[in-house]
């Protein structure tokens, strides 16, 4: 059970603190109080991602965003009583209040049924195929790569394929497609070798066809909406909420970006009438959306792919907006995505993981 302290926050916090801290409760929800503890309002990760992509900085006060009018339960209230009002407000958590409206407690709907059976407990099944992107050389990651394919090489015990393919499993995904080049028969082999509880098929590119050009392969294998990922990223995010945002929006193509805040430890110099000084912008910050390396795709997107054709991902995208195709964007924390693509974050992502192995074992 998440403790309350993570659950709550005074009002002087910006809506990117808000989300770092919805992120790492994991309920998806931040309950806003006043200095006396009495709950003033509340922020949900959806809220953010909804302000994120009307073009709004994050780096406003929470206040700017939260539901002023939250959905809250007394402690007085029967267990039957406050299951009814999540149920009818279609919420998952509500806080219990006194009757100052001081939060005492956060209670799940899982927590109120978590003995019954109900359509509202199943867990979440997304059951769509997932393409891994494995066919580079990961050159960044050399010395490692020259004698590890990138798919293979560990965090911790187990290869960083092994870490992706556990977190579709946790949706009910049963299909796996991996592309394969570099030191293919070597990723072939660590899959033969071990039973899996799940289908595997592997895309053989003869030449490289850059990161996209796999794709053409799958043309007679799927026939539904699909994920796709790089082989050397983490996304630590619900991918339920990934597929339904994907398809409310009735998107072509849908990215996953993080929000990455970027520091320039340097004085920004500005220029106009050719050369004149406009202004210094001393150390100046900004958030931008970075692409992290998953998509979600429509079929009919490998329908504008030939055969044998090298062309990265990111030139698919670019092609299916020129053709007026909808490409939306599903907004993620900084800290759900892990990059090991070169050996700097590959060594973070090894602290972060030897962190979270540490706080489990206390």
């Amino acid at each position: 059970m998440v403790e309350l302290q993570y659950l709550i926050s005074e009002s002087n916090i910006t809506i990117k603190a808000a989300w770092r801290l919805i992120n790492n409760n994991k309920k998806k929800v931040l309950f806003i109080v006043d200095k006396e503890s009495r709950i003033i309002g509340a922020i949900s990760d959806g809220d953010v991602r909804r302000w994120i992509l009307s073009g709004k900085s994050i780096c406003e006060p929470v206040t700017e965003i939260m539901n002023a009018n939250p959905v809250i339960a007394k402690f007085s209230d029967s267990k039957e009583s406050i299951k009814f009002l999540m149920i009818r407000c279609n919420i998952d958590s509500v806080p219990i209040v006194d009757e100052n409206n001081v939060i005492l407690d956060v209670v799940s709907l899982h927590d109120l049924m978590k003995n019954e059976r109900s359509n509202e407990l199943k867990k979440e099944n997304i059951d769509v195929p997932v393409v891994i992107m494995a066919g580079g050389m990961g050159t960044r990651l050399s010395p490692f790569t020259k004698v590890l394919p990138k798919p293979l090489i560990p965090i911790h015990d187990k290869p960083i394929i092994d870490i992706i393919i556990d977190r579709f499993l946790a949706y009910s995904v049963n299909t796996f497609h991996i592309s394969v080049h570099y030191k293919a028969n070597m990723i072939k082999a660590y899959f033969q070798d071990n039973n899996r509880p799940y289908n595997i098929s592997f895309i053989e590119e003869a030449t490289p066809l850059g990161t996209g050009g796999a794709l053409y392969l799958l043309k007679e294998q799927i026939d539904s909406t699909f994920f796709v990922t790089n082989c050397d990223i983490l996304v630590d995010s619900n991918y339920a909420d990934i597929l339904n945002f994907h398809r409310q929006n009735n998107n072509k193509i849908t990215l996953v970006c993080s929000m990455k805040h970027i520091k320039i430890p340097y004085g920004v110099v500005k220029t106009e009438n050719s050369g004149e000084l406009k202004n210094i912008d001393e150390k100046p910050e900004s958030d931008f959306l970075i692409n992290t390396g998953m998509y979600v795709l429509e079929p009919d997107i490998i329908d504008m792919l030939s055969a044998n054709q090298f062309i990265h991902i990111t030139d698919i995208i670019e092609n299916a907006k020129q053709s007026g195709m909808k490409i939306g964007v599903f907004p993620i924390p900084d800290e759900a995505w892990m990059d090991i693509g070169q050996m700097e974050e590959y060594q973070t992502v090894l602290r972060k993981f030897e962190t979270n192995i540490t706080q489990k074992s206390a």
